[in-house]
């Protein structure tokens, strides 16, 4: 139980955030880009919601919360370029 309130205190309510994320993943997921879109982009735009809760919900003073945010738009970033180059 001991890590479950740690990780409260640097990522926030589990329940809170779980409604916020799926609501703004009902409303997203039914506009029109985002069936056009590939599975690393909308895999990508679910983490870094779940990341933007922990920082809203939880502690915004967490680096690694804004690190991660980078991290998977860097790997949509990364796969884009290498696209690019192959063209």
């Amino acid at each position: 139980m001991k890590i479950l309130e740690q990780r409260q205190k640097t990522h926030g309510d589990f329940e809170l955030k779980a409604i916020w994320i799926q609501q703004i993943m009902e409303d997203i997921s039914g506009l029109y880009a985002w069936d056009d879109m590939k599975a690393d982009q909308r895999e990508a735009i679910h983490m870094i919601l779940i990341k933007l809760s922990r920082i809203i919900y939880g502690d915004y003073n967490y680096v690694d919360h804004w690190e991660d945010i980078a991290g998977y738009a860097q790997l949509v970033v990364n796969r884009l370029t290498e696209e690019e180059k192959q063209k």
